[in-house]
């Protein structure tokens, strides 16, 4: 047999008269762990849905060589029959249906009369979930009552029970913390000594460089090169030079300093579970944010970081909330999100795809909607014209890459949907902009441009409030930082003290004194 399991050749996809691949060249060993990197947009997504069926035979043009022979996908069911299994970044788990259902769902176990055999499935979801390492779950629990990491492997779970021989993960660690990543990571490790081929798509460059034997870079819809393991370099600076065309010398653009006075100021804040009014979740959280500053929130998953943004943006999360939330030295009473946009405060929230965008609408409904009732309607009639002319200032002003802005969001690739959120809140003219993983989700190169666009909005005088899990992006983004630990601020960090080492300390010292 073949060391070669996988060949596409020549593939091309064009949506709308615009290629999305070009003429794109791809081979893939048997048993290896290959990863596809580029910036958004450049095309991995699509290049796997054309292999996976997504988009069928007759859409796009070139071949599909697998295991020899071609192949023409009609829908994923036909790929998933020659063991080819893809799970894309938005999970595929139905949330109300149990561990075993979903393993199984649309792969049921039956009896000769067709009758699902629900002995077995329970029997073989057992035996699959300890491939993972999820042996002590009950398979009877719904899945929607799981982490985001859990459900991530009971995904992989679903795709062995399909006898699996080319898995394909798309943006697999994008939603996990460090430790569930590195879990998944060594899963995979395991899946290639058992000889089943994996594909990886991740914005990650470090987990590439850690898992993958091979990586082909793709750029703009072509195939750039690809590297392997043994006779090439895989350090993240030689990744990112064929990613972005460019050595990126700096990740972090050069900031003037240009920070005024306190411009928001919170005392005391105490927030409770919406859901248990005896859980406190924030606990006397007290900080301030100057004009021009941007002011990190490093912690652990769970610290509470979204939690404390959201409660102060109108009390979007939360019940029982007490404290005082000054701006410009005014008491402000935000008891819903309008009261929050009209007194100029701006949440981006981690979740684009459902808190940040309508992705079914166009950019211009999107880039306007928070600023329609304050800035384009007059008496309850939308200004049309004044809409298209904004929404073409903004795509421009910070170069969201569109054919117009009548595109749909949901076209548009990650990084260019981020660009769409922080629009939005742009054209609503905020003092204070809270940014909760602003980045997340994105490539290096989507992330320098969203650097450049926060630099800008602190020069012009906003007070930032930036949360991220990545430590070196809060080092290299903020002049100060808070650290927050088990819903309390566990420390303060002026610039000149940052470091990833301290930052974990704060946390360590604080875990001891609550501890003693």
């Amino acid at each position: 047999m073949s060391d070669i399991i996988l060949e596409m050749n020549h593939i091309t996809k064009e949506f709308s008269g615009v290629k999305a691949l070009d003429d794109v060249n791809l081979k893939v060993k048997r048993g290896e762990i290959h990863a596809l990197c580029g910036e958004n947009g450049a095309g991995k997504s699509t290049l796997m849905n054309v292999l996976s069926g997504v988009y069928t035979y007759g859409s796009y043009s070139g071949d599909i060589i697998y295991n020899g022979k071609a192949c023409q996908f009609h829908s994923i069911k036909d790929s998933e029959s020659k063991g080819i299994v893809i799970i894309h970044q938005e999970l595929a788990l139905s949330p109300y249906l149990s561990i075993a259902e979903n393993i199984f769902i649309g792969n049921e176990v039956t009896s000769a009369k067709g009758v699902i055999d629900w002995t077995k499935t329970r029997q073989k979801a057992k035996e699959m979930l300890a491939k993972v390492g999820l042996e002590n779950e009950n398979i009877n629990t719904p899945v929607n009552s799981l982490g985001v990491g859990k459900q991530q492997l009971i995904e992989i779970v679903k795709a062995l029970a399909k006898k699996v021989d080319l898995l394909i993960l798309d943006e697999p660690t994008a939603a996990l913390n460090d430790e569930e990543s590195k879990q998944l990571l060594e899963i995979m490790l395991q899946l290639k000594k058992q000889g089943i081929t994996c594909i990886i798509i991740s914005h990650k460059l470090s987990e590439l460089s850690y898992v993958a034997d091979s990586i082909t870079v793709i750029r703009d819809g072509k195939t750039i090169e690809t590297m392997n393991k043994e006779t090439d370099e895989f350090t993240e600076d030689r990744i990112i030079k064929g990613m972005v065309g460019r050595e990126l010398t700096n990740l972090y653009p050069a900031r003037e300093s240009n920070i005024g006075d306190v411009m928001v100021e919170v005392n005391n804040w105490n927030v409770y579970h919406p859901d248990d009014e005896h859980r406190q979740i924030i606990k006397n959280v007290s900080f301030q944010v100057r004009a021009g500053e941007i002011v990190g929130f490093a912690g652990l998953m769970g610290a509470g970081r979204t939690e404390l943004a959201m409660s102060l943006f109108g009390k979007a999360y939360g019940q029982k909330i007490t404290g005082e939330f000054k701006k410009k030295g005014e008491v402000l009473h935000l008891n819903n999100v309008r009261e929050a946009i009209k007194n100029k405060i701006a949440y981006v929230s981690e979740d684009r795809k459902n808190f940040g965008l309508i992705l079914i609408d166009d950019i211009k409904q999107n880039m306007t909607l928070a600023a329609l009732r304050e800035y384009f309607s007059k008496k309850g009639v939308v200004n049309k014209n004044e809409e298209i002319v904004t929404a073409k200032k903004f795509k421009k002003l910070i170069n969201v890459k569109a054919n117009s802005i009548e595109q749909t969001v949901g076209s548009l690739s990650g990084g260019n949907q981020q660009k769409v959120v922080l629009a939005k809140w742009m054209i609503t003219e905020p003092d204070v902009l809270i940014l909760d993983e602003p980045t997340r989700g994105i490539d290096v190169g989507a992330k320098y441009e969203i650097y450049c666009i926060i630099n800008d909005l602190a020069k012009a005088g906003k007070a930032i409030i930036f949360i991220s899990s990545e430590m070196p992006e809060i080092i290299g983004m903020c002049d100060r930082v808070y650290v927050l630990n088990e819903g309390k601020i566990a420390g303060e960090l002026d610039k000149e003290d940052l470091s990833q080492e301290k930052i974990m300390k704060c946390i360590v010292t604080h875990n001891g004194k609550e501890n003693n």
